[in-house]
């Protein structure tokens, strides 16, 4: 029997979310129904808002959800109801890098996460009138009470309660990301220098990983002074605030001319692309993570590259979620990744205050946080769940 839920929909035009009643349809064979207890806002999700990424709108965004399992299609296996959950990223799940641990590689990445459709092309969400949005973002679009969602995306954790299990929330993508660019991807060894380019959700948790690390160095590059505090408490060796110094001159004074082993670009910035590229030293890499507009180039020194450094990109830190969730979770609990410094969660009627925080870099992750009979009211559009 179809679900009515309450979601924030995204429409063209629009600087910001809606919460409207909609429809979800029964999960098919692969697909789970999950009843959200939080999920996180990313940039990904205001850069489709915008219209710097081709997801078509109008859709429900979303793609760090946590909740419960409510329904589950007749082929999925090892998630039942009742099992709580953190949602990630999407994949096929047949092809040969998903059955070898390497999602992130799956041929129909790009369609299957920012798509906002199932692969035969139909969604899974309407308007209470029946007019289709967008779904399946990320496999996911769990800006919503409730969500369904493939079945790829599902990670079962061990949560003792909805406090705790919203607390995971911001896991499923923007910590993986900028944990798994330095422990799955640069792997840093002892002695190794790793500088990290924006210090935003990916590029702090980037920074937590590395001390996790044998890095002898780590340096955060930000405009914005109070978010390098912030990175020098999470592990930060030396800082830069890239609005009053000229970053450029700074990282060569930091590396003595020589270059860095590692750096990871979290931006989108094309012309901080182009610095790291050149501030990397012999067999160094450069973990490309921010996501420009479409059609964004950047120059590098061909000549440089031929004596081995490499610019790579990095989606959703290269990781098997199966494995690297629960990890990520462990750490988390164990104090050595405490990401919970820089989340702030927010009630559904804070949205609009949420989408504005993260704009302005006020809250380095906002965090939506459902509750059972709650109101969701916008000034523009409102209704009750």
């Amino acid at each position: 029997m179809p679900t009515p839920t309450t979601a924030a929909v995204a429409r063209v035009g629009e600087d910001t979310f809606h919460w409207e009643r909609v429809v979800l349809d029964d999960p098919r064979a692969d697909e789970v129904l999950v009843r959200l207890v939080a999920t996180g806002l990313c940039h990904t999700d205001l850069s489709v808002l915008a219209g710097r990424l081709p997801t078509p709108l109008p859709a429900v965004l979303g793609h760090e959800g946590a909740g419960t399992v409510e329904a589950v299609g007749t082929d999925v296996v090892g998630i039942a109801p009742g099992d709580k959950v953190v949602l990630s990223f999407n994949s096929c799940g047949q092809c040969a890098h998903c059955r070898t641990g390497a999602p992130t590689r799956c041929s129909t990445y790009f369609p299957s996460n920012f798509g906002a459709a199932r692969a035969d092309g139909s969604t899974s969400i309407h308007t209470e009138d029946g007019a289709p949005l967008g779904g399946l973002f990320f496999g996911q679009s769990s800006m919503a009470r409730h969500a369904l969602v493939s079945a790829q995306c599902v990670v079962r954790v061990d949560a003792a309660d909805d406090e705790e299990l919203a607390r995971l929330a911001p896991i499923g993508c923007g910590i993986q990301t900028g944990a798994g660019a330095i422990l799955n991807v640069l792997q840093p060894g002892p002695g190794d220098s790793v500088v990290v380019f924006g210090a935003g959700a990916v590029g702090l948790s980037a920074v937590m990983a590395a001390r996790l690390s044998g890095a002898a160095e780590i340096v955060v590059a930000d405009l914005v002074p109070s978010r390098l505090t912030l990175a020098t408490e999470l592990g930060a060796t030396h800082t830069i605030d890239s609005g009053n110094e000229d970053l450029g001159r700074r990282l060569s004074e930091l590396s003595g001319g020589t270059g860095f082993n590692h750096v990871v670009e979290t931006t989108g910035v094309p012309a901080l692309l182009e610095l790291a590229a050149s501030a990397i030293t012999t067999y160094g890499t450069v973990a490309v993570i921010g996501a420009p507009a479409a059609g964004s180039r950047a120059s590098f020194d061909i000549n440089s590259l031929i004596d081995g450094r490499t610019i790579r990109g990095v989606a959703e830190g290269s990781s098997d979620r199966i494995t690297f969730i629960p990890a990520l979770v462990r750490l988390a609990r164990q104090g050595r990744l405490p990401y919970e410094k820089f989340v702030r969660f927010y009630a559904p009627d804070q949205l609009d205050q949420a989408v504005a925080d993260a704009r302005s870099g006020h809250t380095i992750k906002p965090v939506i946080r459902f509750g059972d009979g709650q109101d969701f009211r916008n000034s523009q559009k409102g209704a009750s769940a």
